[in-house]
């Protein structure tokens, strides 16, 4: 029972560099059910997704959580190069920072990120996640249905069918 649970929680990529704050974000995800991976900078993020050598992992991460202020790569950096990405462009992105720069956050929201969180990240930021994460699988499994549907349409069968010679 305890392997059908854990299936069903989402995997939430937190990237941070000061170890005090990823383990907050850490530990208010975990308390919300969520499975997390922590790794402390942009460059290991892509490098978990497999984004830097083009060798993508089969980890199915379902959002990505990000400092905005980080050394070596930013995590508007970070939110670019996932947007960017054919792979991952679709998992939603939040960015985080201590910083209230209305110009930052706009330029964040602009570019792509769901949510902008003002830290120290709260259990009341972290529950605005859920719309997020329902939003996705929805798409996902509206995309499946229609691919399914293109597979059984009576009329693409009828149309391969027609195609068939009879020797």
């Amino acid at each position: 029972m305890v392997m059908a649970a854990s299936e069903t929680k989402f995997h939430v990529l937190a990237v941070d560099d000061t170890l005090i704050d990823r383990k907050l974000i850490e530990k208010l995800l975990k308390t919300s059910s969520y499975q997390v991976t922590a790794v402390d900078s942009g460059t290991k993020a892509l490098e978990f997704l497999g984004l830097n050598n083009n060798d993508h992992h089969d980890v199915e991460v379902n959002l990505i959580i990000t400092d905005y202020c980080m050394p070596g790569m930013t995590g508007y950096d970070l939110l670019r190069k996932i947007k960017e990405s054919s792979s991952f462009k679709d998992i939603p992105v939040v960015t985080m920072s201590s910083d209230n720069i209305p110009s930052r956050i706009n330029r964040c929201l602009e570019d792509g990120a769901e949510e902008f969180f003002l830290k120290p990240v709260q259990l009341s930021d972290v529950n605005k996640l859920r719309p997020h994460l329902m939003k996705r699988r929805t798409q996902t499994n509206v995309n499946k249905r229609k691919s399914m549907d293109e597979i059984v349409s009576p009329d693409r069968a009828r149309a391969r069918y027609n195609e068939l010679e009879v020797k």
